[in-house]
């Protein structure tokens, strides 16, 4: 492999330097670097930080590749900037047992636009009444380490603590979709004035404060790790602060459109708008803001959820649930978490790889931007703005609830162990 000098970027949002690329590794890192047998990415301005690390991406392969497929859903992270994905387990057939796992690790690696990790099925499933086969998927090629029912919650509280118990031995972690089934029947949308304006079923945010609670707690008296998914109320962001100030092992992500979209966007009835958890009001999403600042939430997370046009272009009541976010995530936090003053570009690095590549524990990923180290990173040009246009994504879904509107950066260029994969923004 050649080797690629990379001259003038901001290295984290600081003062400019070069780094050079020999092979799959950084070899160097300073000014006035030589560019003899090296090919010449012109960075002025830009900025480089580590390759972004999502948690929380639905790729639908196996069983509904008229959404995504793992080369699609890896082609849309690549042009996000992303060297690392996780893959949620509800795919068809649920992703609970060694075999499956592995077979969505294996299309991972035959796309080679970024690593994707198998996230294993809690439950047999999906069905939170059986655990899956955690140990087997954890001992398998994809070496699982993260563990969900994302898009159903493991409401039953002994089925947690044993889930809990399970992965402590392997320092595993359960990424909890918190939603409690019985007080979310019939939700439509956050329970709030705009709910009972519009005469849509509310979804109260004590649904989800409630799980977050009992698992916080149930992590504490194990003695394990639990992972809070898309946290996205101010109640959350208490009980979470609570429990880290008690010691307790939990973490939690946030969502972009959570700190950009409220629900008031849902007086449109517009099917793009509607998401699980539900969009929320301005006080939460000012929490959430707040909460990420300051690092009582760890990471963002897209929940990149892939639907077919048929199933969001319809009445509100039958369209499906989720949006697309790999390929905007990176501009959305840009736009309320850099451009507000809140974060700089070291503090998104370490919310958008460092923490999340350690929460995963995926192996070369969110590390520095230094020599020796692998060379996987990500070139933005920080000044970009433009419209959103989803004809362009690399998504084989279209769902996104910004179209045309004017997002701040763009992710010009994404290197994966030194293999450029997007280059001036188009992808190799």
């Amino acid at each position: 492999m050649s080797k690629i000098l990379i001259r003038g970027a901001r290295v984290l949002g600081g003062e400019a330097r070069d780094v050079l690329i020999d092979g799959e590794t950084i070899a160097e890192v300073g000014t006035g670097l030589s560019a003899d047998g090296a090919e010449v990415v012109e960075a002025h301005g830009k900025v480089l930080l580590p390759g972004l690390v999502d948690l929380h991406t639905h790729l639908r392969e196996p069983g509904r590749e008229d959404s995504e497929t793992v080369l699609t859903g890896t082609r849309a992270a690549a042009s996000g900037g992303y060297t690392n994905v996780f893959a949620m387990a509800n795919t068809f057939p649920v992703a609970d047992t060694a075999g499956v796992v592995e077979q969505v690790w294996r299309l991972g690696k035959e796309s080679g636009y970024c690593d994707v990790q198998p996230i294993g099925a809690v439950t047999v499933g999906l069905e939170g009444s059986k655990l899956a086969e955690l140990g087997a998927m954890h001992e398998s090629a994809a070496g699982v380490t993260v563990f969900s029912d994302d898009g159903k919650c493991v409401h039953d509280a002994v089925i947690m603590r044993r889930a809990l118990e399970y992965v402590k031995a392997f320092g595993g972690v359960i990424a909890q979709h918190a939603q409690e089934p019985r007080l979310t029947e019939g939700a439509q949308m956050n329970e709030g004035v705009v709910s009972a304006e519009l005469g849509l079923g509310g979804w109260p945010a004590v649904a989800e404060e409630s799980i977050i609670a009992r698992d916080v707690l149930l992590a504490e008296h194990v003695g394990s790790r639990v992972h809070i998914c898309h946290l996205s109320t101010a109640g959350s962001v208490e009980i979470v602060r609570w429990a880290k100030s008690r010691g307790i092992q939990v973490t939690a992500e946030v969502t972009p459109h959570h700190l950009l979209l409220t629900d008031e966007l849902v007086r449109s009835y517009n099917p793009v708008y509607k998401v699980n958890p539900p969009l929320r009001t301005e006080r939460d999403v000012m929490a959430l803001r707040e909460a990420l600042a300051d690092g009582t939430i760890d990471i963002v997370a897209t929940d990149h959820a892939p639907h077919p046009h048929e199933d969001k272009d319809c009445e509100w009541a039958a369209a499906a649930m989720g949006m697309v976010g790999l390929e905007t995530a990176l501009s959305v936090v840009q736009a309320t978490m850099v451009d507000t003053g809140l974060l700089d570009w070291a503090g998104v690095a370490d919310r958008m790889s460092v923490k999340p590549a350690q929460i995963g524990q995926a192996t070369g990923h969110g590390r520095p931007v230094s020599a020796g180290e692998p060379a996987n990173l990500t070139l933005v040009d920080t000044e970009y703005r433009g419209l959103v246009d989803p004809a362009g994504f690399a998504s084989r879904s279209r769902n996104t609830p910004y179209e045309g509107r004017e997002l701040p950066g763009r992710v010009t260029h994404t290197w994966l162990r030194g293999k450029a994969t997007l280059v001036d923004g188009k992808l190799t």
